[in-house]
Order: C-alpha cells, then structure tokens, then sequence
C-alpha cells in the first residue's frame, strides 16, 4: 500500500480551514477538526479525514446546506441526571462533545449522567467521547445509530445502522480499558477502505439483495447489505442484531430521532446517546483502579496460542497505534490525499503539507 504521511497538526490546520471556510464557528471548526483527525491517530482510518471530502455529514454536506454550519444546539429536557439537546443539523462532531461534556457535569454533580441527542449528524469516531470521561475518573459510554445498513437475522434488506457502542474506563498503571465497536460484523467504513485500495473484503462481512452472501463490494452498495456482529445465525449474528437494534433504542426511541429503519420520518438526522458514570459513586478510585489493573495484567499473561501473537487487551491496537503515528505521522493512502487535495482546489485553500519524504511502502498495520 502507497502511504503518504502528515503530522496530526498539519491535518486538523487543514481541516479547520475546510470547516471554517464553510461557515463552521472558528472554534467549532478547530474542536471538529481535532476530534475527526483523533480517529486518525488511533487507527480508525474508516472514521477520519478520509470522510471529509465525500461523506454527506461533512463538506458536501456543509457546501448544500444540509448540514448547520452554526447550529443552534440546545437542551430541550432536562433532570439533575439526565438531558435531551437538539442538535440543530449541526456538525455532529461538535454536537456529540457538547453532549459527552454535558454528561460528564451531571456524573460530577449526582453521580451518573445520560444525555440523549436528536437531529445531528455523522460524530465520527464513538470512542473518542467515551474516552472523554476517563481523565476524569468516570466511565464513559457513547452510542449513535445511523441509517440502515446491516440486514437482521433471517432476513434480505438492511434495516438497522451498524450502530457503535463504545465504552471507555480509567486504570492505574495499565492502560485505559477502550471498546469501540460496530454492531455490525464490520463498519461501513471498511468497505470504503477495501474500494479505494482496491483489496476484496472477506467472506462473512456483506450480502447480497437476497440475502445471500457476497464479496463483492458494488452488489452491496447497489442492493445488499453488511451482516450482523456474528455474520450467520449458525455463528450467533443475532446477537449482533439485537444489540444494533438495543442501540437503537437509547440514541433513536428514546431520543426522537428515530430507528435506523424511519430516521427520514422524525426530520432528518441521526441520534446519539451519551452516559458517563462517576467511579467515586460506587466504590473508591484507586481500588476500582487496582483492580482494572490486575485484570488487564491477567490478560498480558495469558497464554497465547502462537507466542508470537501475543493475547492484546481491549484498546491496545489502538493505544499503540495513535502513539506510533504521534511520533512518526498519520499514514493517508494516495487516494485519500487526491480527494484532499481537490477539495482544497475546490475551495480555493492550501492544500494540506505531508511530511517531506518520497511516497514510501506504508508499514505492515497502516
């Protein structure tokens, strides 16, 4: 694979220059670009930059109007626990933060906080606002649905969202504990990635129209669909089915939004849910983390079956991906840096400056 490498810095200057040249709030554009690029540094290249260009919640979007360049983001309930905001249409990067801070203030004051969003767009990453509520000694959970894009159990048409659940938890001397999964057996985004670097997905991932399954990637943009978290019913995949439909019910039913099925039917947009748990309410901190600890050092030790895969804990990919790329630069494959660039043509913008090197292998993970 063809990589060319940026700085952090160099991608979320660029992105703010997008947001901002699109009427996004300067600060806003600033906070939007660092929490797009954030999934880039942790390896969720199927969350990042790459959606700025093309996704319908990002520029295009922001160009036709079908995105709120200065929302009006606002509490429409609320109880010393608990809160509704309406987004507004607004940038769901921004939406989502407000919503995850919010959150974070109610645990502080009460114990625990759960804020439930409607009318907001694509927030990228779900693990970047759960990892949030770690420095401040919570736990944080984030959830969003989104249209239909996975097919039930037994069934031929996608009907539900791959719909994220992720949940972050604070450690001592360990890592985080950091979960950020799709309900689906993938993330849509991993088909894009497969399209652009012209690579075949596996088996299990996509079905075809009739619900048969397929690895070719048009037939499931033009009729299929992807499979539940499992892929077949004789490998549990309604378990990936009901907890997309579990998600749906906190960030669509209990928002307003609505399901992935009927989004179009409650005015538009996606919904969020966001709960942050303080540890303090329940036990005290440091023993929670000792324990947390002890935990992820059972699971160091496990025996691996080929010693040279070691047993990985949940996150860790992604902790030592964003420490490697801090150092080293985020890797954007050469398609990826095309449509960058001609979105910065477009707009009349500098185009974003990679670190100086000649167009190099990427490593084996990029």
């Amino acid at each position: 694979m063809t990589t060319v490498r940026y700085t952090a810095t160099e991608l979320i200057d660029f992105t703010t220059r997008v947001f901002t040249h699109l009427g996004v709030e300067p600060a806003d554009a600033r906070l939007a670009a660092a929490i797009l690029i954030e999934a880039d540094l942790m390896g969720i290249d199927s969350h990042g930059i790459a959606h700025l260009p093309s996704h319908g919640s990002y520029a295009p979007a922001l160009k036709e109007g079908r995105v709120n360049p200065r929302p009006n983001i606002r509490v429409v309930h609320e109880t010393p626990a608990t809160a509704l905001i309406d987004g507004d249409r607004g940038l769901g990067l921004i939406t989502g933060h407000r919503a995850m801070r919010l959150a974070i203030e109610k645990a502080r004051a009460v114990g625990v906080g759960s804020v439930a969003v409607y009318n907001s767009r694509h927030f990228g990453a779900a693990g970047t606002y759960a990892l949030m509520a770690v420095p401040e000694d919570m736990v944080g959970l984030a959830m969003t649905n989104a249209g239909p894009w996975f097919v039930p159990t037994r069934a031929k048409k996608k009907m539900i969202g791959t719909n994220p659940i992720a949940v972050a938890a604070p450690a001592g001397s360990e890592q985080p504990f950091f979960m950020d999964m799709a309900t689906s057996t993938v993330a849509m985004g991993k088909l894009e990635i497969a399209l652009r670097e012209g690579k075949p997905i596996p088996p299990g991932w996509a079905l075809d129209g009739e619900g048969r399954p397929t690895t070719d990637i048009p037939t499931v943009y033009r009729e299929g669909g992807l499979t539940p978290l499992g892929a077949h019913e004789e490998t549990s995949s309604y378990k990936g089915y009901c907890l997309g439909v579990m998600v749906d019910v906190f960030t669509g039913v209990l928002s307003g939004a609505g399901y992935s099925m009927a989004l179009g039917q409650y005015g538009g947009g996606v919904g969020h849910f966001f709960a942050a748990w303080r540890i303090d309410a329940f036990r005290p901190v440091e023993e929670f983390k000792a324990m947390m600890d002890a935990m992820q050092r059972a699971f160091r030790a496990a025996e691996p079956v080929d010693p040279a895969k070691p047993v990985l804990l949940p996150g860790q990919r992604e902790f030592e991906t964003r420490a490697e790329r801090s150092k080293h630069g985020i890797p954007l494959h050469v398609s990826v840096v095309k449509t960058l660039d001609d979105l910065a043509d477009s707009l009349g913008l500098p185009r974003a400056r990679p670190i100086p090197s000649p167009l190099t292998p990427s490593p084996a993970g990029d």
